[in-house]
């Protein structure tokens, strides 16, 4: 059964004359079904490369509380002690978080639809209006092809990476080209995915965007399976923030397997057994 929903995209306003922007959030409201939420990024990188460089301490302080706020009047909606009257839409709810004014952090007008997964809406918009735009360039400390070379070196000396191709799965509102993939009775995807990076958000961040983009995906009519080529912090004090992110990978649909690099050899190893059975 789907349920109303209103969201407000969150805006850094550079300048109000011109009205430039760039989108670092998306807020949801479906009253309805008592769900309010709101997905914030922590990467300021891209700001200081369009605009001026910023504070990105204070930025980060800024997007977490408005985060953490909306989260906590979520929460309350669905208390033994709720709201004595209810908000109506998202405008209702945010400007007890965030009074509209002339300050750069700023929410969008509101939009709207009808959803039958709230949470799954969210992400969706926070891909769609946010995590596209973000540069994963921000706090890295390998790249996603770093950590491919990991693996590519096994899977050549195997003699299978030929059988590797690219990809392309599309879903109604989102489509995304893995680089790296084979048809056995359904396609299987390898992603590899770096980790290594600076600090312990932006571990988390990046978890919760590729959850968001394969719960988009998940809506295409040709079905596939996500083997994620994990590269992981090489810092021991970014381990838990790591271990959290597999937590949060693990939500996405379809329990996507995961290989570590200190398993890459026998990775190659059973791929080529499984290619031998199966054919190419």
């Amino acid at each position: 059964m789907k349920t109303a929903y209103t969201f407000s995209v969150l805006r850094y306003v550079h300048d109000p004359v011109t009205a430039e922007f760039v989108n670092i959030g998306v807020a949801l409201y479906a009253p309805d079904a008592k769900y309010l939420n709101a997905i914030c990024t922590s990467h300021y990188r891209r700001l200081s490369v369009v605009f001026e460089p910023i504070d990105g301490d204070h930025f980060r302080q800024i997007t977490k509380f408005l985060e953490s706020r909306i989260e906590l009047l979520g929460q309350k909606l669905n208390s033994k002690l709720p709201f004595a009257n209810p908000p109506r839409n998202i405008e209702e709810v945010l400007a007890q978080v965030l009074p509209a004014d002339d300050s750069a952090i700023q929410f969008s007008t509101a939009g709207g639809g009808f959803t039958s997964d709230p949470e799954k809406t969210l992400n969706e918009l926070y891909v769609r209006y946010v995590e596209r735009y973000v540069s994963e360039s921000a706090h890295l400390s390998r790249k996603d092809e770093d950590v491919w070379k990991v693996f590519k070196a096994p899977l050549e000396k195997k003699q299978v990476i030929k059988y590797l191709k690219p990809k392309k799965i599309i879903a109604p509102d989102y489509d995304y080209e893995f680089e790296h993939a084979r048809k056995n009775d359904a396609w299987h995807a390898y992603e590899p995915i770096s980790f290594d990076l600076a600090e312990a958000d932006s571990i988390k961040d990046k978890a919760n965007r590729w959850l968001g983009r394969v719960t988009t995906l998940a809506d295409s009519e040709e079905k596939f399976t996500l083997h994620l080529l994990l590269g992981g912090p090489k810092e021991s004090n970014l381990q838990r923030a790591y271990v959290q992110a597999k937590n949060i990978l693990n939500k996405i649909p379809g329990k996507p397997q995961f290989i570590e690099e200190d398993e890459a050899e026998q990775f190659a190893e059973a791929l080529k057994d499984e290619i031998k059975e199966h054919g190419e």
